[in-house]
């Protein structure tokens, strides 16, 4: 026979008077938590108490009732009503909604107490961001909401935010198949298809990282932090129509500019408005780039101006604040520090006098209409003008034309004798010839398909890594006054004994610039650039150009170490250690004599200890990992991490696996082969054809490196066995 189920009783409800509840010490919460009982106060007095409370009377020693209730469970909505009492808003015997239990219940307090707090469950944030979105939709503001919840406005914004996220990864959220930091990071781009998209190609990854997401939502987004953006302004890039994605939950800068070509078009629209505005000057032409190459000066003559005079104004507004500068200075000059007020006073003219003491430089007008300017990009975002440069073609004949040894007057091929091949448009203004866009960027062949097979470096790529080996090679022959001493002699020597051609040479005697025609875009911005052009502007600021008799004084008296310095630093600009294009009609090098160079580059290295690990060089993703196929990168990581890291790779995605590789290969010092010392390019032995004639070739050439070889025809690996 079935047992019928037991009958549930409630417990009754009543209104009791405030005067007669008392908090009991059954109550099992001692610690705050949660919102204040201020806050609490504010919220009952705006809309009520929506939860009473739960009570049992109070009997004396004979178990009498009272007529006085204890709190076991609803003491902070108690305390919250005592403080509405004791600012007489409430009163004291005002009635107050309660549940009773019977004094003789077997449920403890405490067990009451318990209960009610355990049996609680937080809202989900996906709820409270629809109840907000709830409020907003039937009328209440922002603030409204945040003052009614006693958060801060920004919590609103953020949690009305999500409604930009699309609504099938909401769901996904709401059935907790990703995090509330995932989620937020959706709502940088409100594309709801562009959302989908990354979801579903990071939700089987094991990196789903919100910055992961958020880098893959504005990967082809400008930051607010660019020196473009900083030049052109966010305000202007908008007012043209551009569009700013936005981050509500953590810092991004500003946030990220979505339209790189409209971005790209304003730059280039102010720099050719301040270069037209440079044209009342007077210069013959005005180059206009976001971005100089480096080497953009060499070659070029720079005009020696005269510093402006002050007017009597500014005279008089330097001398008062050097004055002051003193004042302060003699006064405080018994104490060990200046006080804080009066150090940020003396930065404060100190900033004000050097900006006074700044002069703009006034030019031979004569010199100024055969010079010109070049107007571009600073790394700050803001404008940078440099003016009074003069090209070689430009000069008077009787100052360019230099006598070779046979008499002859060498000139530049097309004036061009910096070599550089950087072609100058001609955009006439007034008079002003202004060009733009600097050195023509070639484009990189399409990626072939990735069979797995390991394939020849592309022939770009060598040649923006041997530009970055160019440069840290000049760096270190330019601190090595020795080896370059030896070099010296080695072609002069070359040159003197022997009767066939010397071209293919690492090192252009005559120290003509070499301009690297292939460069990645941070090479002017390495390590290696920046210490060159200190030491290049360190003794341009002692050498004294502009006279050729007092610069044959100053170098007759200098001493034999500092004339080995300077020879050192001026042989180190004719270094060409460049991977070209070979070219078998004639025009240009031979592959017989690319190969010499690069063995030779391969001497000097070694002579220099050259490391391009220190010398800065990483494989990171635009300069390396993204170029290659994935085989090469599976060797990379490979070569520095080991057979067991490269496996956990070869299932990715190329994008994935160039991201993971960076960051494993940062640090490691791992290099390709091309920027590796030649006795580690030749290794795991490399087989050398059979026969007498391939023998010959090879002990010719010094240490060749694998990845020049892989590239030659079978007519050229002939000429060179002939040599």
């Amino acid at each position: 026979m079935a047992k019928a189920a037991q009958k549930v009783t409630l417990s009754p409800s009543r209104d009791i008077p405030f005067d007669k509840l008392v908090l009991s010490q059954s109550n099992v919460r001692r610690i705050k938590a949660g919102v204040s009982v201020e806050e609490l106060a504010e919220d009952i007095a705006r809309r009520g108490l929506l939860q009473g409370l739960n009570v049992r009377p109070m009997l004396d020693a004979g178990g009498v009732e009272t007529g006085m209730f204890e709190i076991p469970a609803g003491g902070r909505r108690f305390q919250a009503l005592s403080l509405l009492v004791k600012q007489k808003r409430l009163a004291k015997s005002a009635p107050i909604p309660c549940i009773v239990r019977d004094a003789a219940s077997e449920i403890l307090a405490e067990d009451d107490s318990l209960a009610e707090n355990m049996q609680r469950v937080a809202l989900h944030p996906l709820d409270q961001f629809r109840a907000f979105q709830a409020l907003r939709e039937k009328g209440q503001g922002e603030e409204a909401i945040a003052a009614a919840f006693f958060v801060t406005p920004q919590i609103v914004k953020q949690r009305l935010k999500l409604t930009s996220v699309a609504p099938a990864l909401l769901e996904v959220y709401a059935e907790d198949g990703m995090t509330l930091e995932q989620l937020m990071a959706f709502t940088v781009n409100p594309d709801h298809g562009r959302q989908v998209q990354v979801w579903d190609a990071v939700k089987n990854s094991w990196n789903k990282e919100p910055y992961a997401i958020r880098r893959m939502l504005t990967e082809t987004s400008v930051r607010a932090s660019d020196r473009r953006a900083i030049f052109v302004g966010v305000d202007a890039y908008e007012a043209a129509g551009g569009v700013v994605l936005g981050d509500l939950f953590q810092g991004d800068d500003g946030g990220w500019l979505e339209d790189p070509a409209l971005l790209d078009w304003l730059v280039a629209e102010k720099l050719q408005a301040e270069a037209e505005a440079l044209v009342a000057e007077g210069w013959k032409w005005i180059e206009v780039a976001t971005d100089l190459p480096y080497g953009y000066s060499h070659g070029l003559r720079r005009l020696a101006g005269d510093p402006a005079p002050m007017t009597d104004e500014e005279s008089a507004s330097h001398a008062a604040l050097l004055v002051e500068y003193r004042a302060l200075e003699e006064e405080y000059s018994g104490q060990d520090e200046y006080p804080k007020e009066i150090d940020a006073r003396l930065g404060q003219l100190e900033i004000t006098m050097e900006a006074l003491e700044q002069r703009p430089l006034i030019y031979d007008p004569a010199e100024i209409g055969r010079a010109g300017v070049f107007v571009t990009l600073d790394r700050d975002g803001s404008l940078a003008i440099y003016r009074g440069y003069v090209r070689p073609e430009d000069e008077a004949r009787e100052e360019t034309a230099v006598q070779d040894g046979d008499g002859a007057s060498v000139m530049g091929q097309e004036g061009n004798v910096d070599g550089s091949g950087w072609q100058h448009s001609s955009t006439s203004v007034g008079g002003t010839v202004i060009t733009s866009g600097g050195q023509p960027i070639g484009a990189d062949g399409s990626e072939e398909e990735d069979d797995g097979a390991l394939k020849p470096l592309p022939e770009r790529l060598v040649m923006e890594l041997t530009a970055h080996r160019t440069l840290a090679l000049r760096e270190a022959i330019g601190r090595s006054p020795d080896v370059a001493l030896t070099l010296l002699l080695l072609k002069l020597v070359t040159d003197t004994f022997r009767t066939s051609s010397a071209s293919g040479s690492c090192l252009e005697a005559s120290v003509r610039h070499v301009y690297m025609s292939a460069q990645a875009p941070d090479l002017k911005d390495s390590v290696v650039a920046k210490l060159a052009d200190e030491r290049h502007a360190a003794w341009e600021a002692d050498l004294p150009l502009g006279d050729d008799a007092a610069l044959w004084d100053y170098l007759t008296v200098l001493d034999q170490g500092s004339r080995l310095a300077l020879l050192a630093h001026c042989l180190s600009f004719g270094i060409n250690a460049l991977h070209e294009k070979v070219n078998p009609y004639g025009a240009g090098i031979s592959a017989t004599g690319l190969i010499r160079r690069m063995a030779h580059a391969d001497l000097v290295a070694r002579a220099v200890d050259l490391n391009m690990v220190e010398a800065g060089w990483e494989p990171t993703v635009d300069g390396y990992l993204n170029r290659v196929p994935k085989a090469r990168i599976l060797e990379a990581v490979r070569e520095a991490k080991g057979e067991g890291t490269a496996q956990l790779l070869d299932h990715l995605k190329k994008g994935e696996m160039v991201t993971e590789a960076e960051r494993l290969l940062k640090g490691s010092g791992w290099l390709p082969e091309v920027l590796r010392p030649a006795d580690l390019v030749a290794r795991d032995g490399e087989a050398i054809a059979e026969g007498q004639e391939e023998e010959a070739a090879a002990a010719e050439i010094v240490d060749l490196p694998a990845f020049l070889m892989a590239d030659l025809p079978d007519s050229d690996a002939s000429m060179m066995a002939a040599e």
